[in-house]
């Protein structure tokens, strides 16, 4: 079977992809390949009652599958070139904002209106973070809720779903160029096409380090960052939280003038589990019902490791931390701050004594035993400085979760249109380590979307 378009994952970046390509060329015959379920089939066991923890299923739900990692996310999109990703670099700073607004504009139309956009231009507690040498970041953020993110997904499957063939458990194996277009190997069989586009996301990096190896497209060294899931009463950031929704904040330490920076701030939300290649690491969800909201916010503190040479195995170095604390705690270790400050391990007695209550249930035990001592300090160091500007966050109860990993793909070689050194493969979205967001992936498929439909 030949197509004209094969899209390799079905994430933001596929998704806006195959929407894109569709909606401008209905007669165009295309494919998507996904190696997890169908969005109606992602159901994660774990139901904090028989099944409390990560029982290792062959396609994690909740990384995998139609809507990518982002699927049960809390459908946070950023429309900035201030963090996310690096697709301005190759687009332009412009054209990666109009790009990022089209696909706000097309989340509004598949079930997104009425969700607030926030932003923090004006915003008097920038000012604020200034006075304590905390930097905030500028976006504007669309926040639909991991409910409604969940709303305009199957929208945009319903419309998806008649034009463009889905093929769903369906790992790909291997992509060969062919003499024109390429071959598309998968154990249900092989498949052809004139054009192919990769958008595997951040969990299927191995993936495409191996596609890259065997089809000799360069690739340069990325970053991994490592850290913890914070968790404290919603109260301690509801000043924040109520304006900004997002505030992503930087923080230069004193003692190794390392970055570290805020992430993924679920207001009144929960702390989950990831399953990424069997490694069990820790992220952060929150909705826009009221009724599905909890009395805690949570977000996650990061700090960004650069490798020089000879060693380019970053993702490994990350995997290493995670697997330690997989090793001490079965999975999530969890830890009162005046516990790690104090040098002792949580236990479930003083979790139990706590006022707060966990959302995950995690292994109590000690993050100083997994996470290297400058990571840790760093971490330490801004958990002090937060509390500055949002007083209660270095309180004894205060929650970290460990480790949060966030895998980025080694940065492949492509132009100005995501194209690789092939004519016609284009790399996109996190797994091509140039976008580590839902805007700025969605953003990157639209834009391969139309070169394709230009020439």
């Amino acid at each position: 079977m030949n197509y004209d378009v094969i899209i390799i994952g079905a994430g933001p970046g596929g998704i806006f992809s195959a929407y894109e390509l569709v909606k401008e060329n209905k007669e165009m015959k295309i494919a998507v390949f996904e190696a997890g379920h169908a969005l109606n089939d992602r159901r994660c066991p774990i139901d904090g009652d028989k099944i409390k923890a990560c029982i290792g299923c062959k396609s994690c739900s909740i990384m995998s599958g139609f809507g990518g990692a982002g699927a049960f996310s809390d459908g946070k999109y950023n429309i900035t070139n201030d963090f996310g990703g690096t697709l301005h670099e190759y687009v332009g700073k412009k054209h990666a904002l109009e790009l990022m607004r089209y696909v706000d504009d097309i989340n509004m139309q598949y079930g997104g209106e009425g969700t607030k956009l926030y932003s923090t231009a004006g915003s008097g507690f920038k000012t604020e973070c200034i006075r304590h040498d905390l930097h905030l970041l500028d976006a504007s953020v669309r926040h639909l809720g991991t409910d409604i993110n969940y709303v305009v997904l199957g929208n945009l499957y319903d419309e998806l779903k008649t034009k463009v063939d889905f093929y769903f458990d369906t790992p790909v194996e291997q992509i060969e160029a062919a003499e024109q277009g390429y071959v598309i190997r998968c154990q249900k069989g092989t498949v052809t096409c004139d054009k192919c586009i990769v958008s595997v996301g951040r969990s299927g990096s191995k993936w495409m380090e191996q596609v890259c190896k065997e089809l000799s497209i360069p690739t340069h060294s990325n970053r991994v960052d490592i850290g913890v899931r914070v968790e404290l009463p919603a109260e301690v950031f509801a000043h924040i939280t109520d304006e900004l929704y997002e505030s992503k904040i930087v923080y230069r330490t004193e003692k190794y003038g390392d970055l570290v920076r805020t992430f993924c701030m679920n207001p009144k939300g929960a702390v989950v589990n990831e399953n990424t290649n069997g490694i069990i690491t820790v992220n952060g969800h929150s909705y826009e019902d009221p009724a599905l909201q909890t009395k805690n916010t949570n977000f996650a503190l990061l700090v960004a490791k650069h490798f020089s040479e000879p060693f380019k195995d970053s993702n490994g170095y990350g995997e290493s931390i995670a697997r330690l604390s997989n090793m001490l705690g079965g999975g999530v270790i969890v830890q009162r701050f005046g516990d790690l400050i104090r040098g002792q391990r949580s236990t479930p007695a003083r979790i139990e004594e706590a006022f707060i209550t966990p959302t995950l249930t995690a292994t109590p035990g000690d993050l100083s035993l997994v996470l290297p001592k400058r990571i840790l300090d760093g971490i330490i160091e801004m958990i002090y400085a937060l509390d500055k500007v949002a007083p209660g966050t270095a309180n004894d109860d205060t929650l970290l979760y460990g480790v949060e990993v966030k895998f980025y793909n080694m940065e492949v070689e492509v132009n100005e249109n995501l194209e690789s050194c092939y004519d016609g493969l284009y790399i996109i979205g996190d797994g091509s380590g140039i976008t580590h967001s839902l805007s700025h992936a969605s953003a990157s498929g639209v834009h391969v979307a139309r070169d394709i439909l230009g020439k």
